[in-house]
């Protein structure tokens, strides 16, 4: 519910104020939409399944489940690699972020993060349903997650994702060393600025970003990259609510509060 309403009021207040058409609450708002299908995708049927005390989902729901909630992820994380261009154009190079980051550019750029999340999505959910699950049918999961179900394979046959599992990640660390590397940059150059009035401005409109970030990115890296010793369902769950469930809601908390504009519209 505080996810619903958070992103439902930034998406509301985006579209309805003139003063909030800019590349940066247009990026916004496409991550407020993000935000409100990641956690559509997957928090209803865990509620329904928990009214009617039973833990079934059918295998095209399971399918359907796993396809939109890895294209939102992996879109949201595209999108927020744009956003950090965005900033890093903002600071470093002002007198020319009316050129650089014009309508159609912004568009583009924002078409580029949801067709990514796509396309990745499309190759996760091939692959991972096109392998043999010889190992039951049983999830330990609140929903349908590659890793959760990929432990139901065979394990001959679970070679056959690990080259779209490289792909994603590749294209997620070049995406994290241009964020690096943006805020290195941004820094820098807030660092230079010689007001005090200046340097606040700066690090007002980079750390809801920079937050939104860190903590996307250490839940998901440390649920993907933990070693199977430490693997439990227990475990296991908390981290999914942590990259799943809280960013949702988290996230228009952590934009609205150190930002004046939004709060005023």
């Amino acid at each position: 519910l505080a996810a619903l309403l958070g992103n439902g009021l930034i998406i509301t207040a985006i579209a309805c104020d003139h003063r909030l058409h800019t590349p940066m609450y247009f990026f916004l708002l496409n991550l407020s939409l993000l935000d409100l299908g990641t956690i559509s995708i997957i928090v209803p049927k865990s509620m329904a399944n928990s009214l009617r005390d039973t833990r079934a989902i059918s295998y095209f729901g399971c399918v359907f489940q796993l396809f939109f909630f890895v294209f939102f992820i992996l879109a949201e994380y595209s999108l927020l690699t744009v956003m950090a261009y965005d900033r890093f154009v903002a600071i470093c190079k002002p007198l020319h972020y009316g050129t650089i980051m014009g309508s159609r550019a912004c568009v583009k750029m924002a078409a580029a993060a949801w067709a990514s999340g796509f396309l990745n999505a499309v190759l996760h959910t091939a692959k991972t349903f096109s392998v043999p699950l010889c190992k039951g049918n049983v999830v330990e999961q609140f929903f349908c997650e590659v890793p959760q179900i990929l432990r139901l394979s065979c394990s001959d046959s679970y070679l056959r994702v690990v080259w779209a599992v490289l792909i994603s990640a590749c294209l997620g660390f070049g995406c994290f060393i241009f964020i690096v590397l943006s805020y290195v940059q941004i820094l820098t150059a807030v660092l230079r600025i010689p007001s005090e009035q200046g340097r606040h401005k700066a690090f007002s409109m980079c750390l809801p970003h920079l937050a939104v970030v860190s903590l996307f990115i250490s839940t998901v890296m440390f649920a993907c990259l933990k070693p199977p010793s430490l693997s439990s369902p227990a475990l296991d769950l908390v981290l999914a609510v942590l990259y799943a469930v809280v960013p949702p809601a988290v996230n228009p908390l952590i934009y609205s509060m150190r930002n004046k504009e939004l709060k005023d519209a």
